[in-house]
């Protein structure tokens, strides 16, 4: 039986080079599933599934969204993940050899049993990466004073730290 194999050269070429700042919100997966190939289910097996550490169903969604430019020590990549009532942003850096150094989950929207959780992250040119989390309780209430605030940097070394 033949090994199939995609390089990592290939698997990051999937991921376009953003123009940061970027801000991601619920809307911003349309746009780069939109404009970006889907992953081949080769390419999940290979990269993403490991990094999940559970196993992925038939029912889960994966769309590369970009890179962050001017990583010259490793690859920092933007997916989204889909599952049921569970939708991410999630940063990954890589080695350039392809080992993981970091992964954070940085936007999104998921249902926490009683609210809807949803996070917006800005990307800015220093990597300095702002989330804002919110819940909207009893399926239509919002309420702004709930809101958390999180900063996270990507460091030159690709691993992602909480500031401030």
């Amino acid at each position: 039986m033949e090994e199939r194999f995609v390089s990592l050269k290939h698997f990051i070429e999937r991921f376009p080079e953003a123009r940061l700042p970027i801000t991601l919100t619920d809307s911003s997966q349309r746009v780069f599933s939109a404009t970006n190939e889907p992953f081949p289910q080769l390419v999940i097996d290979q990269y993403l599934a490991p990094l999940e550490g559970e196993p992925v169903d038939e029912y889960t969604e994966f769309v590369p969204c970009f890179r962050i430019p001017d990583t010259n020590d490793f690859h920092a990549l933007v997916y989204w993940k889909a599952e049921l009532l569970n939708y991410q942003f999630i940063l990954t850096t890589f080695s350039k050899k392809g080992e993981l150094i970091d992964k954070k989950v940085i936007a999104g929207t998921y249902y926490d049993g009683k609210s809807l959780v949803s996070s917006v992250a800005t990307i800015d040119e220093d990597w300095e990466i702002l989330i804002v989390s919110g819940k909207t309780e009893d399926e239509k209430i919002y309420d702004a004073t709930g809101s958390k605030t999180t900063k996270l940097e990507l460091l030159p070394d690709g691993q992602i730290i909480t500031i401030g």
